[in-house]
C-alpha cells in the first residue's frame, strides 16, 4: 500500500480508558506478557444485508505506524494510571503479528476479518483503534457497494462531506471509491488518496445573482461549457432552457437536486433533446440511496450524486465488528454470554468456489487443525499484514483493492446482489464452539 499523507492524531484519541484499566491490572498481576490472539469479526450483518465489504485496513496500518504514547498523552494519563503503567506505555510499541482479509474482500457473519497476535499488553491497546476504523469504513464501503451495484455502469459521485465529521468525510470518500464510486467532492480525500474529485455549484450561487441566466453565465465563463449547471433553483423546465441558451448545446451536464426525480429526469431528457442538447448529461442528487438508485434504473440518468445515505452507511452506520480474545498461551478461550458466544481458538478462513467461479461457502477453521478438507478451487482469505510490529511492503493499493472488490462481487450468486432482505449471500461454516 502506498504511503498516504495522513493527519497525525493523538494516541489519546485512539484508545478507551478501559483498555488502560485492563493493561494496568495485567501489569500488576504478571499476565501482561502472556501470548494472545485477538480477532475482529462481525457476529451478524446489518438487517437485510447479504454481504459486507472490508475497508479501512490501509488506514489502520497507517495509524499503527504512528501509534505512540508521546509526552503529552502520558501527561494526561498520569492522573489515573500507576507510575509503572505510564513508564510501560512510554516505551510501548506493537511488536506482534497481524493477518487479515485484504481491503475489497467480502466478509460474512463470523469471518475473522483481522487477527492480532502478540502479548496481551501489546495487543489489547489496539482494540479501539482497530474497531473505530474498521466499523466505520466497512459500514460505508458495504453501503457504497450496494449503491454501485444498483447504479450499474452509471458513475457515482460521493457528496457527503457536509453530513458527517470532517475526518469521517475523508474516510468515507475513500471507502466509497474503493466500493465503486467514481469520484468525490471532498478535496482532502483527493489529496490524501488520489481519488478523482469533482463537483458543481450549489443553489447559493444562483441566488447570489440577480437572475438565473447571470449565474449560469458566470459559471460558464469561469469553468467552460463542460461544467454542470444546477437547474432546479426555481423552475426546472425554464432552468434547462436558460442553461442551453447561455451555454449552447455543448453544455456538459445539468443537475437536478429535488423533486420526484424519475419523472423529472424523463422530462429533462425530452427538453434537452428538443433543444438540440442530446449530448448534455443529467445528474441526479438529493437524498439518494441504493433503493432510490435502483428505482431510477430505467430512467434517462447519466450520473448520481450521493451524500447523506452514503456517509451514514445507508441505515447501518457501524459494521458491528467486535475485537475478542480467542487464544491465550495457545489455548482456545471463548465468551459464553447468551447471543454473544464466540468461537475460541485462532482461526483462518477460505472461500470455496464452483468451477464456474461462483462462491458457494466460506469455511472458517481453527489454525491448529486446518479445514476438514481442501478443494482445488478453495482460496485462502487472510494475508500477512504486519510482522514483528512492522507493516509488510507490497500490500495492495487502493486501486488494486477496488478492482478486487469488483471481481469478488461478480463471484456472488446472483441473489446475493439483491437489495431485498435475505440471508447472507453465501453461508459461513464455523468450527464448533469451544
Amino acid at each position: 500500500m502506498p504511503a498516504a499523507a495522513t493527519s497525525r492524531v493523538s494516541t489519546a484519541l485512539l484508545t478507551d480508558q478501559y483498555e488502560f484499566t485492563m493493561l494496568e491490572a495485567a501489569l500488576a498481576d504478571g499476565s501482561a506478557d502472556r501470548p494472545c490472539v485477538f480477532e475482529v469479526f462481525a457476529r451478524r450483518l446489518p438487517h437485510g444485508r447479504r454481504y459486507g465489504v472490508v475497508a479501512g485496513t490501509a488506514r489502520l496500518l497507517d495509524a499503527l505506524a504512528d501509534f505512540r504514547f508521546d509526552d503529552g498523552t502520558l501527561a494526561r494519563l498520569e492522573p489515573f494510571l500507576a507510575r509503572r503503567t505510564v513508564e510501560y506505555l512510554a516505551s510501548w510499541r506493537f511488536d506482534g503479528h497481524i493477518d487479515g482479509y485484504r481491503e475489497g474482500e467480502l466478509y460474512f457473519p463470523g469471518s475473522p476479518v483481522l487477527s492480532v497476535r502478540g502479548s496481551f499488553a501489546s495487543a489489547v491497546v489496539l482494540e479501539t483503534l482497530a474497531l473505530s476504523i474498521l466499523n466505520h469504513d466497512c459500514a460505508i464501503a458495504s453501503a457504497a457497494a450496494r449503491m454501485a451495484s444498483a447504479a450499474g455502469d452509471r458513475p457515482l459521485i460521493e457528496m457527503g462531506s457536509r453530513r458527517t465529521h470532517e475526518e469521517a468525510a475523508v474516510a468515507a470518500a475513500r471507502a466509497a471509491y474503493l466500493a465503486g464510486f467514481t469520484s468525490t467532492s471532498n478535496l482532502e480525500a483527493g489529496r490524501r488518496y488520489g481519488i478523482p474529485t469533482g463537483g458543481t455549484a450549489a443553489h447559493a450561487f444562483t441566488l447570489l445573482h440577480d437572475t438565473e441566466a447571470d449565474a449560469f453565465r458566470a459559471q460558464i465563463a469561469a469553468l467552460g461549457t463542460g461544467t454542470t449547471l444546477l437547474v432546479d433553483t426555481y423552475d426546472i423546465t425554464q432552468g434547462i432552457r436558460t442553461a442551453i441558451e447561455v451555454a449552447g448545446t455543448a453544455l456538459g451536464a445539468i443537475r437536478i437536486d429535488s423533486g420526484d426525480l424519475g419523472p423529472l429526469a424523463r422530462a429533462a431528457r425530452e427538453e434537452l433533446d428538443g433543444l438540440g442538447a442530446s449530448a448534455t448529461r443529467i445528474v441526479l442528487s438529493g437524498d439518494l440511496d441504493e433503493y432510490a438508485i435502483a428505482a431510477l434504473r430505467a430512467e434517462p440518468v447519466d450520473m448520481y450524486g450521493v451524500g447523506t445515505s452514503l456517509v451514514t452507511g445507508s441505515g447501518a452506520p457501524t459494521a458491528g465488528m467486535v475485537y475478542k480474545l480467542v487464544e491465550v498461551d495457545g489455548r482456545p478461550v471463548a465468551k459464553r454470554s447468551e447471543n454473544k458466544a464466540s468461537h475460541g481458538g485462532a482461526k483462518s478462513a477460505l472461500r470455496r468456489y464452483r468451477a464456474s467461479g461462483t462462491a458457494t461457502e466460506e469455511v472458517v477453521y481453527l489454525q491448529a487443525q486446518g479445514p476438514d478438507r481442501r478443494e482445488e478451487t478453495d482460496v485462502e482469505l487472510a494475508v500477512p499484514l504486519v510482522r514483528d510490529g512492522a507493516v509488510l511492503p507490497g500490500l495492495p493499493n487502493l486501486e488494486q483493492s477496488r478492482q478486487h472488490l469488483r471481481r469478488a462481487l461478480v463471484s456472488l450468486p446472483w441473489e446475493g446482489l439483491g437489495l431485498s432482505q435475505g440471508d447472507p449471500a453465501i453461508p459461513t461454516v464455523m468450527p464448533p464452539v469451544r
